[in-house]
């Protein structure tokens, strides 16, 4: 490659590098931000940012602001983390086929939204009775273990805003100190159970994780109450091992 070519090739991805610098800067602004803001938070002139904002708006990734005052992430940007959402489902499930072969039991695959739990993927269990939910189900946060799970993820602040969104969309009276110590317990070990919280007749084990962009997803396995005491030991250690693949997994 000429000197020409590989100067442009550098010029290339230093472009790259600094849209990116753009889109990470505007992730963290609900209402927009000046060029000027920007700007000062990627370190680059204004004349620089503000070409490379037209050449983001020319593909849609980010948009004027509702106030008229900046700019703010695109909707191309956002239809974009959506399809890269389907590829965590595309990417986890040979894991999952995995971890049900291994507990013989229905897995679940969910994600956090908001203080809600949507079931994205299931492998039913082999199991003559086993517990088995719709994808697309919406669960609450705390009272599964898919949910508290991806709660323990969380620093307390967040937590306590989430938990008295649900107690109050749900009526639910629980002690917040008590769910707070099991949150706790579920840090120190990284794995959380629902022991007939959410639905009677059926436990689970759960762990978290989270994707690329920091996304929080969860992996549930519902237990038969009746056979929980017997295999949640084995199901314990399989899920730990499924943790530990899919955390090397998101950090390629």
């Amino acid at each position: 490659m000429s000197d020409t070519g590989v100067t442009t090739s550098r010029n290339g991805i230093q472009v790259i590098a600094r849209a990116a610098a753009v889109l990470r800067a505007l992730k963290g602004s609900q209402t927009g931000m000046s060029l000027g803001q920007i700007a000062e938070q990627v370190s680059l002139p204004r004349s620089t940012v503000q070409r490379i904002v037209g050449a983001l708006q020319a593909e849609r990734l980010v948009i004027a602001s509702s106030s008229g005052s900046g700019v703010r992430l695109g909707p191309e940007l956002h239809a974009l983390a959506e399809s890269a959402r389907y590829t965590v489902v595309e990417t986890v499930r040979p894991l999952l086929l995995d971890l049900s072969r291994d507990t013989e039991e229905t897995v679940d695959l969910s994600v956090m939204r908001g203080s809600n739990m949507i079931f994205l993927d299931q492998i039913p269990g082999t199991q003559r009775l086993r517990a088995v939910s719709a994808v697309g189900d919406i669960f609450p946060i705390t009272t599964t273990a898919n949910g508290k799970a991806c709660l323990a993820t969380m620093d307390d602040g967040a937590i306590a805003k989430l938990v008295e969104e649900e107690w109050e969309r749900n009526g639910t009276t629980r002690n917040f100190a008590d769910l707070m110590e099991e949150i706790r317990e579920i840090r120190r070990s990284g794995v959380a159970f629902d022991r007939d919280e959410h639905t009677d007749g059926i436990c689970a084990v759960g762990i978290a994780f989270s994707d690329w962009k920091g996304d929080r997803y969860a992996i549930s396995v519902p237990i038969p109450t009746n056979r929980f005491a017997e295999n949640s030991g084995k199901v314990v250690e399989a899920v730990k091992r499924f943790r530990r693949q899919i955390t090397a997994m998101m950090a390629r």
